[in-house]
């Protein structure tokens, strides 16, 4: 038995020892962003780190909790010259980080009086496929849209440097949320990338479809007098906010018409049902012709 458990076990020692290294090097806060509805916004610094988009890492803060070590999805582009995540406050943990980076204070914050925090990672996760594909979907569902986020930020940085070269050359965005206040800072970003594609006059690259799936009558009023205004009320976006979920089997026979004879990934960060919902629909409208459309599922649940 012996000789079965010594490798195994010798590995995990290897990959334990690797985690402690580069959890001990020095993680710069270079800057606190407070969002909407107790989200907050780590911008941080570390010699020798390097992203893909979609990745995660795991963040400890000793001034919180000396043996608690969370994840979290990075935001940032790997383009830009930071990373960066994004915690929104709902348990102790992130309660208490809230607190000691000072953003339960109205003066501003000294940088020097930051918490310390150590950062294990990055880690792969499926969406860093998605720059293999000219057509993909990206469906996230809550705050499964963060690495989308991450994904959005580098397809546009790509697309200003060299757009030529960019294999990707379009975007299905599916976001589905059950309440409106998750929808604040990924909004902005939204925005940003509308404005921006309408200036290069290429407002097709990025098609997004927003649904809020929790909702009560009032919003339904509400919903109704405004639906008339050019910019959504909830958003502030152009493309109108949907209520109810997504017809799959239409979403993906619509697509599929689009783009003939080509390898469309599907990319899923969200919960196990909707993930058995997309890999049975990528699979029901992949032709058996080689020539056909095809449908690649990958999955990141949470």
């Amino acid at each position: 038995t012996w000789k079965w458990v010594v490798g195994p076990m010798f590995l995990y020692l290897c990959e334990r020892l690797v985690r402690f290294w580069r959890s001990q090097q020095k993680v710069v806060i270079t800057k606190v962003v407070i969002h909407p509805f107790k989200t907050i916004e780590l911008q941080m610094m570390k010699k020798g780190f390097k992203m893909e988009v979609g990745q995660y890492i795991f963040v400890k803060c000793p001034a919180v909790s000396k043996l608690e070590w969370h994840p979290f999805t990075l935001t940032s582009a790997p383009e830009e010259d930071y990373f960066s995540i994004h915690v929104r406050i709902v348990g102790d943990w992130t309660e208490g980080l809230f607190n000691v980076c000072g953003c339960d204070k109205q003066e501003f914050q000294e940088a020097w009086k930051l918490p310390k925090i150590a950062v294990d990672g990055p880690f792969g996760t499926a969406s860093e496929d998605v720059f293999s594909y000219e057509t993909v979907m990206l469906v996230g569902a809550g705050i499964g849209v963060t690495p989308f986020a991450s994904v959005l930020k580098s397809v546009w940085y790509k697309y200003c440097h060299d757009a030529t070269n960019l294999k990707l050359k379009k975007i299905y965005f599916y976001w589905l949320c059950r309440d409106t206040h998750a929808f604040e800072w990924f909004a902005d970003l939204l925005q940003s990338l509308e404005a921006q594609m309408q200036e290069r006059n290429n407002a097709d690259f990025l098609s997004y479809n927003i649904y809020l799936t929790g909702w009560d009558e009032s919003q339904a009023t509400h919903f109704v007098v405004h639906h008339e205004e050019e910019k959504d009320v909830i958003t502030g976006l152009k493309q109108k906010t949907l209520y109810g979920r997504p017809n799959w089997e239409n979403e993906f026979k619509t697509i599929a018409g689009k783009h003939p004879g080509s390898r469309i990934g599907v990319f899923l960060c969200g919960p196990e049902g909707l993930a058995d919902t997309l890999n049975k629909q990528s699979i029901s409208n992949s032709e058996a012709d080689p020539r056909g459309v095809h449908f690649i599922f990958n999955k990141e649940n949470f």
